[in-house]
């Protein structure tokens, strides 16, 4: 065929004609910025709302898909809105028509002829109502056609359909005005959501009501039937449905792990927590926190002990200036008093150190410049390891780790997650087995978690995924005798069968309960967030109570093998009974050697000491008082408890010039401060 000059205009017509869309397309691509401008869904294990994070900007808009809706609801969508969206290349032409029809009739406009896909097109960039707007919102719906799918178009708009105020999208205005997510809602819901859409200022049913409801009943009246898969049954049901009279919080359970966790998220982000337990976690905070001391705050941690999965965790107070509630207090390094102790009684059982029933001595003593005394001042004497240990006695602990060596004990918290932070410059040293360290609730979790769970070391986790590999931190036998060792009850009542330790760092700092079963671990721990002391409180007082309420909200676990050690013979430890450790009887003291302070331990106090009778000045709560002696000769040390129960020793105090030629008892002052139990 000869080509002549009209026939090359026409074909270049021809593809100009059919590039021009193309070339327009690439030089104005659709603005996708506030379909992907979402928040953040935060949910548990098995698939549950813990908590949402609004979009950039405070807007309540959730990524919202085709699959994220009951079918019905895209049914009763497209029969109210598009009946042929399923087939039109993005624009209804007999829709235009008829609105065009209706407008020049009517001189306004009586319907849009929008289709779903114009919609979406002007969700995503929104303009003034007119005719510009409407054909700019034409050439943009036929390059969404030529860009996604049917599905991808509802996606669209069932994430950015405005609910009202400031929600958009169909899953978040679920949330917002039923409480749940948008796969649960039945059809009354449905219908509420898309009239709430096309005017939310005036068809929020918590202000307008009456306006809302005639808005949903219109659109199951006119477009609920068989198209979109309602029965005239389920329609009348679905009329008589009542509305929503106020819109509601969303969803906020663990408010510090939620924002942590999806900072920069969008979409979902999945955790390992349970969200009934941490709910009911949550709950127990709430009470607890009414009680405490001003300024005072509360963090607690629950994780699988097989598996190391966090089940629930309280950061704090969420939003509670006072009481720091903007920080995560899960991970504050602070002191953990005694809760190191079980770690280092595993370790020295491991090494044979000692073993439950070893016989240690909890008397005064030095250990170079260091002279630790117990939490009360008083001395036990001679105990086993083991009463030593649910004593959480000071001396025996020091002892032990002065055999086991500081820093041996430093590297084994490290590879059990709980590495202990020493002042900058500092080597680990003796005062680390009360507390001489700092750590975090996550942390002592993790190492109360290797003791459960039979010496296995393994980190914390928050989100689902391959297990790590366990190192094995402490031999088996080791890990199980102190966990047979912790097996109590609970002074207050609580459930049976739970392995628990607490710990009191210096001036009620930090108040630490720490406890386990046969499947779970718990992590305690009050005190305030600014490091100021709480005065009289300790963890036995303040944060046992808590872990025992805590251990309620969990499924009974199957505990055999604790209540086997628990069920295990033990030898009563001495603690109750009234007794001097000093001076011991027949001792000899040095005259003008200065004040001798004497010393009890166990009884009811308050307590009275008397010399030959005559009774010294004492505080009520204090096992012990200092006495100068008057001159040389023979004294009798006498005790008396609250109950009456006495103990008495003989003394004698030489001069100095008789006690150059005989060897002295001399008192050892502690120099100190005491970690608590």
């Amino acid at each position: 065929m000869r080509l002549t000059w009209p026939r090359i205009a026409l074909a270049a017509f021809l593809a100009a004609l059919v590039a021009t869309p193309f070339a327009l397309d690439r030089a104005f691509p659709p603005d996708l910025s506030r379909l992907n401008a979402t928040g953040a869904e935060v949910l548990d294990r098995d698939g549950r709302t813990l908590s949402v994070l609004p979009a950039p900007g405070g807007t309540w808009r959730l990524r919202t898909t085709v699959a994220d809706v009951p079918a019905p609801l895209a049914d009763l969508l497209i029969a109210a809105e598009d009946r042929r969206f399923r087939s039109h290349p993005g624009v209804d032409p007999i829709a235009l028509a008829r609105a065009s029809v209706q407008w020049v009739r009517a001189g306004r406009v009586v319907s849009g002829g929008s289709t779903l896909t114009m919609q979406a097109a002007r969700l995503l960039e929104p303009r003034p109502r007119n005719l510009r707007s409407k054909l700019i919102e034409i050439f943009r719906a036929m390059q969404l056609e030529a860009r996604f799918g049917k599905d991808e178009i509802l996606g669209i708009w069932l994430t950015l359909a405005p609910q009202g105020g400031n929600i958009e999208g169909l899953r978040a205005g679920s949330l917002a005005w039923f409480g749940r997510p948008a796969a649960r809602l039945d059809a009354a819901e449905s219908a509420l959501l898309i009239a709430l859409a096309r005017r939310p200022a005036t068809l929020r049913p918590d202000r307008h009501p009456d306006a809302a409801r005639a808005a949903r009943d219109a659109v199951l009246a006119r477009r609920g039937g068989p198209a979109a898969g309602l029965s005239a049954a389920d329609r009348d049901i679905a009329m008589a449905t009542a509305m929503p009279d106020r819109r509601l919080p969303m969803p906020r359970l663990a408010p510090h792990l939620a924002r942590e966790m999806a900072r920069g998220a969008s979409g979902t982000v999945a955790l390992t927590l349970d969200a009934p337990l941490q709910r009911a976690t949550e709950r127990l905070a709430a009470e607890v926190l009414a009680t405490l001391p001003d300024r005072a705050a509360l963090a607690i941690v629950v994780a699988d002990a097989a598996t190391r999965e966090m089940r629930a965790l309280i950061g704090g107070e969420w939003g509670a200036e006072s009481r720091a509630g903007a920080l995560d207090l899960t991970r504050a390094v602070r002191s953990p008093g005694s809760a190191l102790k079980p770690f280092l009684y595993a370790m020295a059982f491991e090494r044979g150190i000692a073993t439950p029933s070893t016989i240690v001595a909890d008397l005064p003593r030095h250990f170079g410049a260091y002279a630790p005394e117990n939490f009360g001042r008083d001395f036990a004497g001679r105990v086993t390891a083991a009463d030593a240990l649910r004593l959480s006695l000071n001396l025996p602990a020091v002892a032990l780790l002065d055999q086991v060596g500081a820093l041996r004990f430093a590297s084994a918290l490290k590879l059990a997650g709980a590495a202990p932070r020493l002042p900058r410059g500092a080597d680990a040293s003796l005062p680390l087995a009360l507390g001489g360290a700092g750590t975090t609730l996550r942390e002592m979790t993790a190492l109360y978690a290797t003791i459960a769970d039979h010496g296995r070391s393994l980190p914390l986790r928050l989100t689902p995924g391959e297990q790590p590999e366990a190192q094995q931190a402490v031999e088996r036998r080791a890990a199980d005798a102190v966990a047979a060792i912790l097996v109590q009850n609970f002074p207050g009542g609580g459930p049976a069968g739970v392995a628990w330790k607490t710990g009191t760092s210096w001036g009620g700092r930090d108040a630490w309960a720490m406890g386990f079963d046969a499947r779970h671990v718990v992590g305690v721990w009050i005190g305030r967030p600014d490091g100021t002391a709480m005065p009289g409180a300790t963890g036995r007082q303040v944060a046992l109570p808590v872990l025992a309420r805590a251990f309620a909200l969990l499924p009974e676990a199957p505990r055999e093998r604790l209540r086997v050690m628990a069920d295990a013979p033990r030898r009563q430890a001495p603690a109750d009974r009234l007794r001097l450790l000093f001076p011991p009887p027949g001792a000899s003291l040095t005259e003008g050697a200065g004040p001798v302070t004497l010393r009890a331990a166990g009884g009811q106090r308050p307590l009275s000491f008397l010399v030959d009778g005559a009774p010294l000045a004492v505080e009520p709560a204090r096992r012990e008082v200092a006495w100068t002696p008057p001159g040389p000769g023979f004294y009798r040390v006498t005790v008396l408890d609250a109950e009456g129960a006495a103990s008495s020793v003989a003394i004698r105090v030489r001069s100095a010039e008789a006690a150059s030629a005989a060897a002295s008892v001399v008192l050892i002052p502690a120099s100190v401060p005491a970690a608590a139990p």
